[in-house]
């Protein structure tokens, strides 16, 4: 697990069931669930970026999987400023861009006056 206080490593957060491991991040539920665990929310309050590694050896993370990670962070900052302060790294040859942008598109369109 990383220890630098801004750094959130996905490979920390992967499903793991002997010695096989997930290649894929999908879903809302799990999306909840690493940005629980990470602090993610508490990470982006107290820096001024945040650093998300995305491990080697992945096949997909799904754009809900990434709603509901940073659905908090994105309402929050908006894209822009969530773009400026959240830098991502890909350890393998995964292209995140889309579905991230996808994402965010998602967060910013479900936003309401109520919000």
């Amino acid at each position: 697990m990383k220890t630098k206080d801004n750094i959130i490593d996905l490979e920390d957060y992967r499903i793991k069931q002997g010695n096989k491991i997930s290649k894929v991040f999908t879903g809302r539920d799990r999306g909840k669930s690493v940005r629980e665990k990470s602090k993610l929310d508490r990470i982006e309050q107290d820096n001024n970026s945040v650093e998300i590694i995305i491990p080697n050896n992945i096949y997909s993370i799904n754009p809900s999987f990434f709603e509901e990670l940073f659905v908090n962070v994105v309402k929050k900052l908006g894209k822009e400023k969530f773009l400026e302060k959240f830098k991502f790294s890909s350890i393998g040859d995964y292209n995140y861009d889309k579905p991230l942008k996808e994402a965010i598109d998602r967060i910013l369109r479900s936003k309401t006056a109520l919000d």
